[in-house]
C-alpha cells in the first residue's frame, strides 16, 4: 500500500526510498527479491483486505453501481508481445477513448460512486463486457434491487433480462438505432473514469511492470486495496472520498 500511494511503480526505488523515508514504518525491509516473494505470497491477503476495507465503507451499501472496464496495456513492441510469459492470457483489444490498439488485459469493475471498489476482474480484451459484468455483479454483495450505470456496450435484451434475473436494473444511453436518447449520464458516467484515473495515474497501474499473469494480479489488488483503505478513513474523518493528497504528501 506504501508503495502504491507514493506513486512508485519500480519496487527497487520503492524500497531505496522506504529504507530512507520509512525506516520508522518499517526497521527490517527485505531486499528487492525477498519483496517480491512475500508480495506474491500475500496476493490473496491483499485480496482479502480490499474486501475488508471496502466493506467498511459507505459505498458497500450503495444500491447505485457504476460499470465499465478499462485498458491495462502490458507491451508496446511486436518484440517484447512475442517474448512476454503474458502471451498466452494477454490479446490485443481497442481502446475507444484514446482511439489505439493495444496489448494487455481489460479491467473490469463494478464501483460504488464514492468509488469503493465492489468487485473486480482482469480479462482479456476480446471477451464480451456484458460477460464480465454479469460475473461481477453476481460476485457483489447486494440486497436487490441495484441499478447498474453502464456505457452503450452494455446493450442488448439478453443482458438486460440477465441483470434483471439477478434482481438489479441495467441504465445506459441508447445506442444510434434505438428509439430516443435515453437517460442523460454523462455526468455519472464521468465518476467511474475519474475512479480508474485515480487507479492509473495517482496510484501508477498505467505503469504496473508486471510481466506475469500473478504479477499483474497482485499490482492490480495492491493499487485498489490503496483506493479502498483511503476511502474508508476519509469517510471516517468527513473528507471527500478519493482525497489522496493528505496520503501522497
Amino acid at each position: 500500500m506504501a508503495q502504491a500511494i507514493m506513486g512508485i511503480p519500480s519496487d527497487r526505488r520503492f524500497l531505496a526510498v522506504a529504507a530512507k523515508r520509512l525506516r520508522h514504518l518499517f526497521p527490517e525491509l527485505p531486499q528487492q527479491p525477498g519483496y517480491f516473494k512475500r508480495r506474491r505470497r500475500l496476493a490473496d491477503t491483499l485480496e482479502w483486505l480490499l474486501g475488508v476495507f471496502a466493506s467498511q465503507s459507505p459505498g458497500a451499501e450503495d444500491d447505485l453501481l457504476l460499470v465499465d472496464s478499462t485498458p491495462v496495456p502490458c507491451a508496446q513492441s511486436r518484440e517484447t508481445v512475442r517474448r512476454s510469459a503474458l502471451a498466452d492470457a494477454a490479446d490485443y483489444g481497442w481502446c475507444a477513448s484514446h482511439s489505439r490498439y493495444f496489448w494487455g488485459f481489460r479491467l473490469h469493475a463494478i464501483f460504488a460512486p464514492d468509488g469503493t471498489p465492489r468487485a473486480l476482474q482482469l480479462s482479456s480484451p476480446k471477451t464480451d463486457e456484458r460477460e464480465v459484468a454479469l460475473k461481477l455483479l453476481a460476485r457483489c454483495q447486494r440486497r436487490g434491487g441495484e441499478i447498474l450505470l453502464g456505457d452503450k456496450g452494455y446493450a442488448g435484451r439478453a443482458f438486460a433480462q440477465a441483470v434483471s434475473d439477478l434482481d438489479a436494473t441495467i441504465v445506459r444511453p441508447s445506442r444510434r438505432n434505438e428509439p430516443g436518447h435515453g437517460p442523460h449520464l454523462a455526468p455519472i458516467r464521468q465518476r467511474i473514469e475519474s475512479i480508474f484515473w485515480t487507479a492509473k495515474d495517482i496510484l501508477t497501474l498505467e505503469r504496473h511492470g508486471a510481466r506475469t499473469l500473478p504479477g499483474l494480479r497482485e499490482r492490480v489488488l495492491q493499487r485498489f486495496l490503496c483506493l479502498a483503505a483511503a476511502i474508508t478513513l476519509n469517510h471516517q474523518l468527513g473528507r471527500p472520498s478519493r482525497a489522496l493528497v493528505n496520503y501522497c504528501a
